[in-house]
């Protein structure tokens, strides 16, 4: 595969969902605007996407502003939806995708009502409490309770790469809120260049990495493959 990828052990032992965590592409150059930046890894990511099981589509996206507001994705669409900052479904087969490059990518498993939330949360987002308004909008949408979702934070710029630490409050907002099980894989996306894109420390002309979320088909295979690196 030439994307390198990463899991999360608390999401793997949870059956019937999928995800990943899509990190640098090697060689490739992405010292460009955002816009050319994700062409230029486009095709990279859809064939990593289905080398993972997952459908080239349907596939669900945001084009964020660093904001709070949360999308409810009802059916099994290809869409980017514009002005928000997460997205939540309890539609098996429909991935989600969230682009990041120093915020965190902040994956929500309800395995009780079988729902998902993808949310980008940077410093503003954070801010803004967009995971409790996550976990507000399953709660609405789809009967989650606090206590049975699964909360996992993914890479993203920590200090003294930056000069705040929103990951450890992003924790402390999900643990606020009664989320169940919150994991953070505490990796530093300014610490490596070599595996992460860093918005800051490449002074804004970089790639995205992509978080990838979907609740699984009844008949897609569990397996993985051999390169798989999980936290």
């Amino acid at each position: 595969m030439t994307v390198p990828v990463e899991s999360f052990a608390e999401l793997e032992e949870i059956g019937g969902i999928r995800h990943a965590f899509l990190c640098r592409v090697p060689g490739l150059n992405v010292s460009v605007e955002r816009e050319e930046a994700l062409a230029r890894l486009a095709d990279y990511h859809a064939e990593a996407r289905l080398e993972l099981g997952f459908p080239r589509e349907p596939f669900g996206t945001a084009r964020q502003v660093h904001g709070d507001r949360v999308a409810v994705l009802r059916e099994a669409v290809t869409q980017e939806v514009a002005g928000t900052d997460g997205l939540v479904t309890n539609v098996p087969g429909l991935c989600l995708g969230v682009y990041v490059a120093d915020c965190c990518a902040v994956y929500l498993v309800d395995p009780v009502k079988r729902s998902i939330g993808l949310l980008h949360s940077g410093k503003k987002g954070t801010e803004l409490g967009i995971a409790a308004r996550g976990l507000e909008t399953m709660a609405t949408e789809f009967g989650s309770a606090p206590g049975d979702i699964v909360a996992q934070l993914s890479p993203c710029i920590r200090p003294p790469h930056y000069e705040v630490d929103f990951a450890a409050e992003i924790v402390r907002q999900l643990k606020s809120a009664g989320v169940g099980r919150v994991a953070d894989c505490g990796a530093n996306t300014g610490a490596d260049l070599n595996r992460y894109y860093s918005y800051r420390m490449e002074k804004g002309r970089t790639g995205r990495l992509l978080a990838l979320l979907m609740i699984e088909k009844p008949s897609l295979s569990s397996s993985r493959p051999a390169n798989y690196e999980r936290y």
